[in-house]
């Protein structure tokens, strides 16, 4: 009979020490979209930002509320950085995609992303004060396929 006891206890203790060690498995990345803070061993599931997917932005940079209008002169520029949440600089060679605004127009047009965390940072010229205005900020797009319209807030 206290053999058995201590067989008893001797299982409990092991089954309760597996059990107990096990880690919550997930995106363990901060900077992935699917982010899980409460994981502790990653599983593989992180999903990352970048081109390949069937999300399009327009990008409308705008200063103090007023749309930023393309010429071919001066045209907008946008600069998308993937996996990013803070500024890499203005150098267009530390951004994934660089587009330019076509002529006349409001915006920029940046197809075929996919879900993730961007730094999007645009350039454009203010007629009104006859001067080049910048600005960027960061965006995650949570969806995986559509049409997202953002204002980029620019400035002197």
């Amino acid at each position: 009979m206290k053999k058995s006891i201590i067989f008893i206890l001797a299982l409990a203790t092991s089954f309760a020490l597996f059990t107990g060690c096990s880690k919550k498995k997930g995106c363990t990345d901060p900077i992935s979209v699917n982010y899980d803070p409460d994981a502790e061993k990653d599983d593989g599931t992180c999903e990352y930002a970048g081109s390949g997917g069937d999300v399009t932005l327009s990008l409308f940079p705008q200063h103090h509320g007023v749309a930023i209008v393309s010429s071919g002169t001066h045209p907008d520029s946008a600069f998308i950085k993937f996996n990013a949440t803070n500024s890499p600089g203005t150098a267009g060679n530390l951004y994934d995609i660089v587009l330019a605004g076509d002529s006349g127009e409001e915006h920029v047009h940046v197809h075929n992303l996919k879900r993730g965390k961007y730094f999007i940072f645009m350039t454009g010229f203010d007629t009104t004060i006859n001067q080049r205005v910048t600005g960027g900020i960061p965006y995650t797009i949570t969806q995986t396929s559509g049409d997202i319209d953002i204002n980029i807030p620019v400035t002197e």
